[in-house]
């Protein structure tokens, strides 16, 4: 089930657990036991796979990616975002 649809975490103040995989084969999310799965063909350097990650979930959540806040995980492959208020 790839890309799935996230609307439902569009509501400020929303937390999302992400578990990252930078420098995979194609750009997707998959939803696997309460954490989204989220693959990028970004690199993890220089924050350009955290980029690539907020972009793709805002995409899927329908959001603007400055609404999407990074709370913890920078450097981590476990990441949580936050959906603020837009």
């Amino acid at each position: 089930m790839d890309d799935p649809n996230l609307t439902h975490l569009a509501h400020p103040g929303t937390e999302i657990a992400v578990r990252a995989t930078p420098r995979a084969g194609r750009n997707r999310v998959v939803p696997e036991d309460g954490v989204l799965r989220v693959y990028v063909t970004a690199p993890a350097e220089d924050g350009k796979a955290n980029a690539a990650i907020q972009k793709l979930l805002a995409k899927r959540i329908g959001i603007a990616k400055s609404r999407l806040e990074l709370v913890r995980g920078a450097t981590a492959r476990d990441k949580l975002f936050r959906v603020t208020e837009g």
